[in-house]
Order: C-alpha cells, then structure tokens, then sequence
C-alpha cells in the first residue's frame, strides 16, 4: 500500500474534486472505494462539486481529457493529474471469496463505517450504507479486471455518489504523516546499519564466508505426529523434521500465521534440518465461536503459546519413549520462530507479557476510530481475557532464542511487556506491511528491548505476506497475487541465511556462526530488488529525535 500512498504526498490545492479522488482512493489501499454509477459529488464552501463517471472512465482509458474534466484539471499538478489516471485504472487483486470474509468480521465491519463517514450514497448522507458499500467492493473484486475504482463505479447501485471532502482530506493527511515517519524510521535503521557495518573489523572477509542459503548436508525424515490435547479440545497435527546425526539435535518450533500451515514454512524447516537442528512445525487450529465472526477468537493469544507448551511436552515423553525419537532431541535447547500471529506466540513464549493496561488504554473507542493499524484491531480483540483466569507467564523456560516475523506487539505486549524479554532475539519487519505496519509493531517495539542480545532485520521492499512460502496444494489456501507477495524468493533466502546462524549461535552454542548476524554480512548479501537491513541497536531516543517526536505516540495510528 506504501507504494500507493506515495501518489499523494505532494502538496496540492483543495479546491478540487480530483483532489478528493487523487488523495482518498490511494489511502485505502485495498479496499479502493465505490463511488457513483453516474456521477460523484462533493461540495466545497458551500459549493457542490461534481464529474461524470463518464469523463473519468474516458480519461483513464484513453487518455482524453474533456470539456468537464478539463475545468478540474487546472487545479491539480501535472505529475498528479497523470497518476490519476493509473488510480483510476490500476487493479487490486484481492480473492472476492476473502474480501467478502473479512468485510463480514467485526474488523471489517469497524473499516467499513469509517469509509462509510467518507463514501456515501448521494441520498444517505447522514446514515451510511455500509451494505452498499461491502456489495460495491465484492462485485468489483469479482471482475476479470479485478478491484479497479472503475469497476467499483459500475457497481455501485445509486445514480450518485457523495464524497465528504472535509473528511477524506483529514485522512490524506493522517496516512501521509503515517508513511513519512515510517519511511524516516527506515532511513534511520539503514544509516545505523551502515554505521554498524563500517565499524565491523575486517568485514572484507565476510564475502569470504558460505553461502548459508544453500542447503546444507545433512539428511533428515519427516514425521507427522496427530496429538490432542484434550484440556482444551485442541487438535494440533505436527511435522517434526529429525536431521539424521549421532548426537541429540537441539529443537526450533516455527509458528505460522493465521491463515496458513505448517507446509507455508516448509522451506525453512528442511534448510535448518539440514544443517543438524530439529523442526517442529504444529498446525494451529483455527476457532471460530461466534455467529458474527471475527479475524481472530481472543483464546487465540493464549492458545497459541499454549499450542507450543503442549507439542513440546508431547515431545519430551517420545523423546524418551518412541523408536523414532528416543535420545534423539535435545528439548532443553529450544528456539521459536514466529510470522504475525506466531510472531506473537514466538515473543509470548520467549518471555514477553501480555499488557492489559496498555490495551486499555489504545483500544477506546476514541482511539480506534482514528487507526488505520489493522494489526490494533486485532489485539484488541485480548482484552476479552483480561477478567479470566490466565496463568502469570506464557514463557516457557526451555525457549532459548526467538525470531519474530511481522509481528503484533505494540500494544498487547507494550514496552513493559516486552521488556520481559531476556533471551536474544531477533525481529524481522517488511518496510510495506500495511498488515502489522513496519514502525509501529517492529520498530518502535525493537527499541523498548532492554536485551542486549537483540537484532532487528528489515527486507526493504518486502511485505506482511514475503516471507511466507508456498502451501500444499492439498490445503486449499488461495494463492495471493504477485504485488501482494513482492520478491518471495529473495525473502525465503534472507529469513535461511538469518534464521541459520542465529539459531546455531543462540541455541546450539556454535559460535563460529556469529560473524553472519552482524549488519556488514547483511550488506554483502542484500539485494536491490528486495534490501536487506541489520542493526543491533536501536535507542527511543534515537528514533523518537529521527522523527521529531517525544513521546511514546510516536505518529498517529
């Protein structure tokens, strides 16, 4: 969405209609608004404004500029007014089947009333008609073009459609601040990077080093374990990947996502099989306990941990029991990897505490109204367990190192609970997650560690969706469009060769992996169609004075 958001950023004057469809349409990223079957409106000044469908769906398609449009065009900067016409016409390939899911969520439904206070049918201007809206977007979607603005205009089911100025223009400016702050966070992480990297002695030799993207040469056998966990009625399938050596293998557990499996990170379970270490790779089970759905059930953040508790435990009495596993794993000598949601699990159980205080305090109904944080919608949803019966830690003590990727943290963990954290640990963050957005859930989190073990990693260019492999065709998962997923390959190379080392150093004790976990070695592998960024450290100051801020609100949400 970042590369979409930047189409506004320029200065331009307010007195246009196109100023409300150059700067609305682009901030709401996927979901690209409806307007008008005929005509849109707006008023300014008490003047009302209106275009054609007609001269925008001609200029988008040939270029042609007509009487109408020509009488908004002086308004705008050439530059602009040319990308208008890409707005207009560009597709977001979104599955129809998974808008219509989500728009049907309790976060859809919360999306869909603030675009609602932006969008109107001309007639309803005082009442929204979100279901209008929800139908327009869905149909749109379902075209071969896919979710094109145009498409959303022959969808829309009114002769008119009502744009409020005033509110769409709070919202450019709200998103444009949220993009320059991120972008300058990002430019501080890579000139630290760089810092860090000049300081590294004799890095010239790291070019030197192998190649950890290549698989190692260890063989290994796959077993899938059906365990139960009867307590909590929790069915967890379990892949264990076993490397075939004579010594006992320390364990890495890696926690997908909502939405995906075990077979999404199967490529990074056999790459670090094969250099000797175990993977356990368990199926979260997904709960859906309501009529009116949601993204996510509020158990899930202590049933994902939980999850890990359990398969762990299951391992330990097969581990000295089983044919297969007998002496074979070393379950004292445990690291997690986490992507999103198993970015939480992974922190939970490396330590971080859940931070009732601080959900209750960015969860009013005041603060939510004004995010565009789709991650805060979601961990909000935690604070249905505040009242209930949890145990004081989700850390397991076996866990001796993480690696969190895109994940949730800036409010249901905060700075105090992720503060907790005492073994090393590593955050990996994609500068265009518009999904667990880069500054808010990686960055800022990153400098509230006080762990002096600590990385944070940026694929520059990568999204919430990159690193996420491909799934069996077995699980039926809908394959998600290139321009959602950016260079997958590159980011599967990066999350081997970062995983890898930082796993044999912190959990396997070996040491002589170290000289890959610094920014100079990052430097010699990053590539520009996705970059790759490290730093070890990261002060609130630094970045709060970066972004010309002093408190922790950094930017709005």
């Amino acid at each position: 969405m970042n590369s979409l958001l930047k189409k506004w950023t320029s200065k331009v004057s307010q007195h246009s209609l196109l100023l409300a469809l150059s700067t609305l349409l682009p901030t709401l990223g996927v979901s690209h608004h409806a307007m008008a079957a005929e005509r849109v409106f707006t008023s300014y000044s008490g003047l009302e404004l209106s275009i054609s469908v007609a001269s925008l769906e001609t200029y988008a398609k040939t270029g042609t500029v007509n009487e109408e449009l020509a009488v908004y065009q002086q308004y705008l900067p050439a530059k602009q007014f040319q990308e208008l016409r890409q707005i207009l016409s560009n597709p977001i390939k979104v599955s129809p089947a998974m808008l219509s899911q989500f728009l049907h969520t309790s976060q859809g439904e919360f999306l869909l009333r603030r675009l609602g206070e932006v969008i109107q049918s001309r007639t309803t201007q005082v009442k929204p008609d979100l279901k209008t809206l929800r139908s327009a977007l869905v149909s749109a979607a379902n075209e071969p073009e896919g979710l094109t603005l145009l498409n959303i205009l022959r969808k829309y089911p009114t002769n008119g459609v009502y744009i409020n100025l005033p509110q769409s223009l709070a919202i450019a400016n709200e998103l444009e601040q949220i993009v320059n702050k991120t972008q300058q966070a990002i430019a501080l992480v890579t000139n630290k990077s760089n810092q860090e990297a000049a300081n590294i002695y004799n890095s010239k030799g790291l070019t030197q080093l192998a190649d950890l993207s290549n698989p190692g040469k260890i063989t290994s056998q796959k077993y899938t374990l059906r365990l139960f966990d009867s307590t909590r009625n929790r069915l967890l399938l379990t892949d264990v990947y076993l490397p075939q050596t004579k010594q006992n293998a320390p364990v890495i557990v890696i926690s997908h996502g909502l939405g995906s499996n075990s077979s999404n990170f199967e490529y990074l379970a056999t790459h670090l099989a094969s250099y000797g270490l175990a993977v356990v790779v368990p199926n979260h089970p997904t709960e859906n306990t309501k009529q009116q759905q949601d993204i996510i059930s509020a158990a899930e953040f202590q049933n994902r941990p939980l999850d890990i508790k359990y398969v762990l435990n299951q391992l330990e009495v097969k581990n000295q029991s089983d044919v297969e596993f007998k002496g074979k794993l070393n379950l004292q000598q445990v690291g997690v990897f986490g992507q999103s949601l198993g970015g939480y699990t992974a922190l939970a159980l490396a330590g971080a505490k859940i931070n009732f205080e601080q959900l209750q305090r960015d969860c009013q109904p005041g603060k939510l109204k004004k995010t565009w944080n789709l991650s805060l919608l979601v961990q909000c949803r935690a604070l249905e367990m505040k009242n209930k019966s949890l145990p004081d830690s989700l850390q397991d003590k076996r866990v001796k190192a993480a690696i969190a990727v895109n994940p949730i943290t800036s409010s249901i963990f905060g700075k105090a609970g992720m503060n907790q954290v005492k073994v090393p640990v590593m955050l990996i963050s994609s500068s265009e997650d518009t999904i667990a957005p880069a500054l808010y859930e990686q960055i800022l989190p990153f400098s509230w560690l006080a762990n002096s073990q600590k990385y944070l990693a940026i694929l520059v260019g990568g999204t919430h969706f990159t690193t996420i492999g491909n799934s069996n065709p077995s699980s039926q998962q809908i394959p998600l469009p290139p321009e959602l997923v950016g260079d997958a390959a590159q980011a599967r190379r990066y999350i081997n060769t970062l995983s890898l080392p930082f796993f044999q150093n912190y959990v396997a004790n070996n040491v002589q992996y170290n000289p890959y976990l610094s920014a100079a070695y990052a430097k010699t592998i990053s590539r520009n169609s996705l970059g790759l960024r490290i730093v070890q450290s990261l002060s609130f100051t630094e970045l709060a004075q970066s972004l010309g801020s002093e408190s922790n609100n950094i930017p709005p949400r």
